[in-house]
């Protein structure tokens, strides 16, 4: 698969390529891993999910879990929501958040298992 355009260059090694071929994923997986790390851009999101590590949280109580503006916090929750990581339950008034029963939330809460490790290990030179 070459870029349109580009002119197609001989391999080295033509086994290694079509073995790192067989490694990429599919369009529509690449896609969906681009829109979960598109959602990780801001560490603001990766609080929120180990907040609900621990288990359901009101909106309002979010905000002070993750030190930021409760709007600000609520567009943090729309993206998360919309990767289908976090879901809302209303009781009156209240929204309260948890992680999503979704492969995305079991990925995100991953991704937080590893950032643990930095806690540990010394900054890279």
């Amino acid at each position: 698969m070459e870029e349109s355009g580009a002119v197609p260059e001989r391999a080295i090694d033509p086994a290694a390529v079509e073995s790192a071929r067989q490694n990429m994923l599919s369009r529509p997986a690449e896609e969906r891993a681009r829109r979960l790390l598109d959602g990780l851009c801001d560490p603001t999101r990766v609080k929120i999910v180990r907040a609900l590590r621990s288990g359901p949280l009101a909106a309002s109580d979010i905000a002070k879990v993750v030190e930021r503006s409760r709007a600000a916090t609520s567009q943090h929750l729309k993206v998360l929501r919309e990767l289908g990581a976090v879901e809302p339950a209303r009781n009156g008034n209240i929204v309260r958040y948890s992680l999503a029963p979704t492969l995305t939330a079991e990925i995100l809460d991953q991704i937080g298992d590893q950032f643990d490790k930095l806690e540990a290990s010394p900054p890279a030179a």
